[in-house]
C-alpha cells in the first residue's frame, strides 16, 4: 500500500492530521525529516497555529510522526525536527 493510500484510509486521523501528514511528507528530506516552523506550516496550509499544533499532537500520539527537539550550541532549543514514521 502506498504512503498516500495508507494516510487517506486511516480512520483514526482527523482531516487536519491527514493534511499535515501529507505536507510533512511532501516537505521531508530523504530520511523523512522536516523542520518547518509552526507558523510556516500554518501559513502554507491556511490553518491557525493552534490547529497545526493539535494536528501534530494527533500525529505524534498515533505514532505517525516523531517530534525531536533541536538545540543550539549554547543549549537553547532552536526548533523541532519532525520525522515521519513508517
Amino acid at each position: 500500500m502506498s504512503f498516500f493510500n495508507d494516510v487517506y484510509g486511516d480512520q483514526e486521523l482527523t482531516a487536519r492530521a491527514k493534511m499535515l501528514c501529507l505536507y510533512l511528507h511532501d516537505r521531508a528530506n530523504g530520511e523523512g525529516e522536516s523542520w518547518y516552523a509552526i507558523g510556516t506550516i500554518a501559513q502554507d496550509l491556511a490553518l491557525s497555529r493552534s490547529t497545526v499544533k493539535r494536528a501534530l499532537g494527533d500525529l505524534v500520539r498515533l505514532g505517525r510522526v516523531e517530534r525531536l527537539p533541536r538545540y543550539r550550541e549554547n543549549g537553547g532549543q532552536t526548533s523541532n525536527l519532525y520525522r515521519l514514521r513508517k
